[in-house]
Formats: structure tokens, C-alpha cells, sequence
């Protein structure tokens, strides 16, 4: 079986992880301000805060701005449903935009769509990889008043007008899931401009304490620390930040052989009528952390057609981005109009994409959509 995703591990990160552990230090330490330090500068960012995972960074992010009960965060619906569950999380309401049918991400139009007096803060997210116009949207925040966080999840790689995606961003929220070109097993980042906002972040993440386990353990002698605020536990391994640190030098080859393999994909998949690759907007480029198609309008199936017929036939694929509201979650929330975001989730299929994928398996994976799409017309 092809599958999605296949992580780009080797004896590398074994070492780099074996390491740490004889090392005797395996919590949050110097190997998590190392990868801080790193990740940020390949981000394009002045300061890079470590954290379990993206999840945790945006409701981090959420927490520092303020936002709780009464105020409204303005999401996709297209995304994974952890970025309208952050929001849950401090206590507000989150409110479904729609998405531009060509990137799947809101724009400066659906965003304002969605904007009401109780809108406080607006989570955009490069879906997929692919970035959001992100001068439009920060304009339109700007105009309204109202914060703008970046849910950068997928993006690592990914560049808006020629620099990193999210560079300058007042906050942005990494993962480092398996599913994602950089991966530490689970993990995530916190990415900022503001020097107080990334020492904030720090206590935020390991119980609101004013002196950091490892800087007590670091300064010798008794060193009290005071607990000033409620804090949570939110903390990185320095484990995962080794595996991290290794990756990172192999971040920009991992997207370099995407892109091409992505090409090659462009090129056999043009040959079936109908169907639409994601691909590059005009202002930027995709690390194709996902290689989602729609399917051609002539097409009678569903996309649940279209995985069991590519599984039948030795191909592991996914539904496309999830539709959040449709979820029960958020059953009360699902009388909203969202028409793009309904086409997109009931109509795209994520395609297997994964740095060691070879030619014959690609081969392999448009001849069997080409089968299942031809099978249903």
C-alpha cells in the first residue's frame, strides 16, 4: 500500500535522540532554546517559543492576546477542527468563515464576511502549505481593530513574496506532527516579533513560572521560583528538539524534492479532464505539505468513492481538508453559509506525497485515480 505520508527519519535523529537520553537531561532544556533559536531564524522571526504541539501554541497565542468568553474568533471552517477547538479553549466563539475555492484559505473578503462587534481576533491558516494572502488579511485586521494570529501549522517552507511565510508575524503557531515536512513526533511552535510576548509565552507554557527548570538548574546554588500567573504545561522534550534540529537542516531539500515530485504530478494529472491540483498562488509558494485535487464536475461519485476505489488498488489516500462545522462538534454552529468550504471537503482528495516517493509509485497512484475517475463518469 502507497501511503499518504511517509516521515523522512533516519539514523540521524536516532543518534541525536540517543544522545539526550545518555545525557541525563531529557525534559525542556538546552536543546529546546537551541531549536528555538534556529527555527526562528529559518522562519524569519525574532524569537521562537517551543511548545507540545500547535494546538497548545494557538491557544497560547489566544491566551496572551486576552480573548475569553463573550469575544469571537473568526476561523475556517476548511481546516483541521484544532484550530476552531483553540478558540473553545479560552472560553470565546468561533466563527466560520469561507475560503477562496483556488487556496482554501480566507481571504481579506471572507474574513470581513464574518466580522461582528464581538470579533476580537481572526486565526488564518496557510492550508496545506499553500500561504494566505497575508497583506490582505493583516490590512483588513488592522483596519477593524482586531489581532491576527497565523495557524502556520502546515507551512514550514512555504514563503509569501519571496520570504518565509509567517516572517514578521505578530504570532504564528507551527506543528511538527508527523504528518508535517519538519517533525519531532509530536511538537509545535510559537514564532513572534515581540520580545515581552515570547517571555510571556516561556512562563505560559511551564506553569506561569517566573525562572525556568532548566536556567534554575543552569544557575547553581538555591534559585526560588514564583508562580505569577496560572501558567500550563505545555512544555517541549529536549529529546524532540534534537530529532527537530536535525531536521531543520533537512527542511529545505525535503521541499525542494516535494515540489519536483509535486510537478511531476501537475504534469500527469493535467492529462485527466477535469480534475484541479492545488498548486502555487501568485504571491508565493506551497511546500505541498498536502497534494489535495478536486474532483472533475462530471465525476457521479463521492470522494469516499474515490478512497475505497484508490485503496482497492494499492493507493492510501485522504479525504480532503475537513469542513468543521459539518463535524458534531459543532453541530449548533452548522446553519452558516459556507458553500466554498462544503464543495471543497466533499469534493478533494488528499494524494499520497512523501520525500522518498519514487516515479513507479506516483505512476502507480494517477494510473488508479485515473481508473476510479473513469470507472464513476
Amino acid at each position: 500500500m502507497i501511503p499518504v505520508i511517509r516521515p523522512f527519519l533516519g539514523e540521524e535523529e536516532a543518534l541525536a535522540a540517543a544522545e539526550v537520553v545518555r545525557s541525563g537531561w531529557v525534559a525542556q532544556g538546552p536543546r529546546v532554546a537551541a531549536f528555538e533559536q534556529a527555527f526562528a531564524e529559518s522562519a524569519g522571526a525574532a524569537h521562537g517559543v517551543a511548545v507540545s504541539n500547535c494546538t497548545t501554541g494557538l491557544h497560547l497565542s489566544l491566551h496572551l492576546l486576552g480573548v475569553g468568553p463573550g469575544d469571537e474568533v473568526v476561523v475556517p471552517s476548511f481546516s483541521f477542527i484544532a484550530t476552531a477547538n483553540a478558540v473553545k479553549y479560552v472560553g470565546a466563539t468561533p466563527v466560520f468563515a469561507d475560503v477562496d475555492p483556488l487556496t482554501g484559505n480566507v481571504t481579506a473578503e471572507t474574513v470581513d464576511a464574518a466580522v461582528t462587534p464581538r470579533t476580537v481576533a481572526v486565526i488564518a491558516v496557510h492550508q496545506g502549505g499553500v500561504p494566505f494572502d497575508v497583506d490582505s488579511v493583516q490590512a483588513l485586521c488592522d483596519r477593524r481593530g482586531i489581532a491576527l494570529v497565523h495557524d502556520s501549522a502546515c507551512a514550514a517552507g512555504s514563503t509569501y513574496r519571496g520570504r518565509p511565510v509567517s516572517s514578521g508575524a505578530g504570532l504564528a503557531a507551527w506543528s511538527f506532527h508527523p504528518r508535517k515536512l519538519l517533525t519531532t513526533g509530536e511538537g509545535g511552535m510559537v514564532t513572534t516579533e515581540n520580545t515581552e510576548w515570547a517571555t510571556r509565552l516561556r512562563k505560559l507554557r511551564e506553569h506561569g513560572m517566573s525562572v525556568s527548570a532548566a536556567d534554575r538548574h543552569a544557575a547553581g546554588g538555591v534559585k526560588l521560583e514564583e508562580y505569577e500567573e496560572v501558567g500550563f504545561n505545555f512544555r517541549m522534550t529536549d529529546m524532540q528538539a534534537a530529532v527537530g534540529l536535525i531536521q531543520l537542516r533537512k527542511l529545505a531539500d525535503v521541499i525542494a524534492k516535494r515540489r519536483e515530485l509535486a510537478g511531476r504530478y501537475h504534469k500527469l494529472l493535467g492529462e485527466l479532464d477535469g480534475l484541479r491540483c492545488v498548486g502555487d498562488p501568485e504571491y508565493g509558494t506551497t511546500n505541498y505539505q498536502s497534494f489535495w485535487v478536486v474532483l472533475p464536475d462530471d465525476f457521479t461519485g463521492t470522494s469516499v468513492d474515490v478512497l475505497a476505489g484508490l485503496a482497492e488498488r494499492g493507493v492510501s489516500a485522504r479525504r480532503g481538508i475537513m469542513a468543521s462545522h459539518l463535524e458534531p462538534a459543532y453541530a449548533d454552529q452548522r446553519d452558516v453559509d459556507l458553500p466554498v468550504t462544503e464543495h471543497l471537503t466533499r469534493r478533494s482528495v488528499i494524494l499520497p506525497l512523501f520525500h522518498q516517493m519514487t516515479e513507479a509509485e506516483q505512476d502507480t497512484v494517477v494510473g488508479a485515480l485515473d481508473a476510479v475517475l473513469r470507472g464513476a463518469k
